[in-house]
């Protein structure tokens, strides 16, 4: 059994470990010697946590393993990406979502996608918005899979790699 919970500064270390890990094996994307700084970013992501309304979510495995993470926003201004992303009210946001190599296939990321979407939803946001890149592709398709769409007007590059918008629109949005 899977438990997703709001982490703890005791997770904060794995948390950016397994997101250093995770990204610097993806296949197409920049490594470490490549955007360093980027890399010290995933290494620090606790940090995030200093801004209003800024949580990790943490998935734990039975064992007490940590399975996964992600970053949610509650206030876009403190999104912190390249494009427009940060403009956007009434929106929340996710970024850096990883799920340790030994526990993919387990459902973790959609969980935490889901736990994303629950928080948002009870803030009573119109939207969720996100970044990915072609490098990561299973998480392409897990948004697509629980109806995120295609957001151009979020698109940004980030050092030479195009960084690709998603929105999703949520229950309170009045069609």
């Amino acid at each position: 059994m899977i438990q997703v919970r709001v982490a703890t500064e005791h997770d904060f270390a794995a948390y950016g470990q397994l997101l250093v890990e995770s990204y610097s094996q993806l296949p197409g994307f920049p490594g470490p010697e490549q955007q360093p700084q980027y890399y010290q970013m995933l290494s620090q992501v606790g940090q995030f946590t200093r801004q209003p309304g800024v949580q990790i979510f943490v998935a734990e495995t039975e064992s007490g393993q940590l399975g996964g993470g992600v970053l949610y926003f509650a206030d876009m201004a403190h999104y912190g990406s390249g494009g427009t992303a940060a403009s956007y009210q009434q929106a929340s946001g996710i970024r850096l979502l990883a799920v340790d190599a030994a526990c993919r296939g387990r459902g973790i990321g959609e969980q935490l996608t889901r736990r994303c979407i629950d928080e948002a939803n009870s803030r009573g946001h119109q939207a969720m918005l996100l970044h990915t890149t072609a490098a990561m592709q299973s998480a392409w398709r897990l948004y697509q899979r629980l109806g995120f769409e295609r957001f151009s007007d979020i698109d940004f590059t980030q050092v030479s790699m195009p960084v690709f918008g998603f929105r999703l629109h949520l229950a309170q949005e009045q069609q």
